[in-house]
């Protein structure tokens, strides 16, 4: 009994520092879509695709194929890395709080009791510093983690890859040899701890189509298909086309109805409202 007592002001001390730290985090993700939407000249980002994904769609070999194409870097698992060598954590760790739902219990609680466990919120001040390090260097394709809320839009395109459930699921039991009820289970919890994890620390629905640029239905045209759309969208709006100058490339990019339409088979092209 005297045990539980001499540690329970530590827990609550823990529990104090892990709320101020959730209330910080708050505040920032609430400045963040003002302060990271315009263009400012110091911030000298380069070009880049933000890539969101739904589980099972193929959003990763998609990327891959995107980056093949353009002859950029692909960040995917990779940014997991970036943070773990920025971290100094191990990969196994991290990978607890990648694009997951957060708790409250593990995220007090865990790093209490271990300090090897980093909270979501540390993890998010990680991965955004390494987001903005590889926009910097540019010429990158970023893939999930909430990139294309972070990443002002006028200097890429966001892109979000879905496909129908049966193609999903196919895909994910090709994939890691689940049964179909594994891989149901799979995709569900997936969808939920991607979803949860960009409203809480980006305040937006990442189902949400208006979020994007372009919505690819993978199964209609498949990962091929679907990157040479993406490659042609990305010329189209902020690539090739503005080349010819600063000026055309902020009309094509900032237009008040969105950055362009172009009607390809199974995708949705048109304005991002609101301002995520």
């Amino acid at each position: 009994m005297k045990e539980h007592t001499r540690e329970e002001p530590e827990i609550v001390a823990a529990a104090e520092r892990q709320m101020r730290a959730w209330s910080l985090c708050q505040e920032a993700a609430q400045r963040a879509p003002h302060s990271h939407r315009t263009d400012r000249p110091h911030e000298q980002l380069g070009e880049y695709i933000t890539i969101s994904r739904e589980a099972g769609a193929g959003g990763s070999e998609i990327a891959r194929r995107v980056g093949r194409a353009l002859g950029w870097e692909v960040l995917d698992k990779e940014l997991v890395e970036r943070v773990a060598e920025r971290s100094h954590l191990p990969r196994s760790v991290l990978e607890l709080v990648d694009e997951t739902k957060p708790s409250w219990a593990y995220d007090v609680l865990g790093a209490w009791l271990d300090p090897q466990i980093i909270s979501h919120e540390k993890y998010v001040v990680y991965l955004t510093r390494a987001i903005l390090a590889a926009a910097r260097r540019g010429n990158v394709v970023l893939v999930g983690r909430g990139a294309s809320l972070l990443l002002p839009r006028s200097q890429g395109l966001a892109v979000r890859i879905i496909a129908s459930e049966k193609h999903r699921l196919h895909h994910l039991m090709e994939e890691h040899g689940f049964a179909e009820a594994e891989a149901r289970r799979y995709m569900a919890e997936v969808d939920r701890g991607r979803r949860d994890f960009v409203i809480r620390f980006f305040h937006h629905d990442i189902t949400d189509p208006h979020l994007f640029d372009l919505v690819i239905q993978a199964d209609r045209l498949g990962a091929e298909g679907a990157a040479e759309a993406i490659v042609a969208a990305y010329r189209h709006a902020c690539g090739a086309g503005a080349e010819a100058g600063k000026g055309a490339r902020h009309l094509l990019c900032e237009a008040p109805f969105g950055p362009y339409r172009q009607e390809v088979p199974g995708t949705f092209s048109g304005p991002r409202t609101g301002t995520p």
